[in-house]
């Protein structure tokens, strides 16, 4: 953790001509664009494996209908057709999962006051008079909503809502593609006798309340945002900005 702070203050070191008392900050904006591209082949692999789930989708379909009263066949079968088509149901969320090392070092890291034994010396450093270390409750409490941490904050959650509106059109976009491959559901009063009943079953319980929520989950970063460190939460909203564009220009 010493060691990760030291190259922080010496990466704020090389900035601070260019940002001044805003180095840190830009330290971890450009961290996290390092993180994001060390990441990126692992969302190049997630888009490919989207594209490939979606052109799969009117077989799956197929296999709901066959085998929708019987879970275990319909489990075997989903699985072995994922496997013939090399496409593996996890691969959308390993960037995330790749990020969560970098994002609670950095939440640890301006969390603390002491870092090996010494004081953290991260925690003096600022955005636009907003300490890395602080928090939104501070900002308010040191000035309310208007004042000069307040504003920051609150352009802070003007971004995020920016690149959440963003975010929720492409997942509609995405969500309204698959409803196209699959018929949006026809498959059940498509057929007529069996068929049309066998389709029925396959509804998983529940998705129907996960699929009207997902487009909205891009929003729930404003909690993040205002709960942890500033630095942290720097990290989430470049990260957030980076991934939705990153995600425009793969899923073109």
């Amino acid at each position: 953790m010493s060691v990760f702070a030291s190259l922080v203050e010496q990466l704020a070191d090389l900035l601070q001509p260019l940002f001044g008392l805003s180095a840190a900050a830009a330290a971890i904006v450009l961290f996290t664009a390092l993180v994001r591209l060390l990441v990126h082949p692992l969302s190049r692999a997630a888009a490919r494996g989207q594209k490939a789930r979606a052109r799969l989708q009117p077989r799956i379909a197929e296999l709901r209908r066959r085998y929708g009263r019987d879970p275990e066949k319909l489990q075997r079968a989903l699985l072995d057709l994922h496997t013939r088509e090399k496409v593996s149901p996890l691969a959308g969320i390993l960037p995330s999962l790749f990020q969560l090392p970098a994002f609670f070092l950095l939440f640890y890291l301006f969390s603390n006051t002491t870092i090996g034994g010494r004081p953290n010396e991260l925690l003096g450093h600022e955005l636009f008079t907003a300490p890395l270390g602080g928090r939104w409750a501070d900002a308010l409490g040191d000035g309310g909503p208007l004042g000069g941490a307040g504003l920051m904050y609150a352009g802070l959650f003007a971004v995020v809502v920016a690149v959440a509106a963003f975010s929720y059109r492409l997942t509609k976009r995405s969500m309204a593609a698959n409803a196209a491959l699959t018929g949006a559901g026809a498959g059940g009063r498509g057929g007529s006798g069996s068929r049309g009943s066998a389709a029925e079953p396959v509804a998983v319980p529940g998705m129907g309340a996960v699929a009207k929520v997902m487009p909205f989950l891009s929003f729930f970063t404003l909690v993040t945002v205002a709960v942890v460190p500033l630095a942290a939460a720097l990290y989430v909203v470049t990260s957030m900005a980076w991934g939705v564009v990153e995600r425009a220009a793969l899923h073109r």
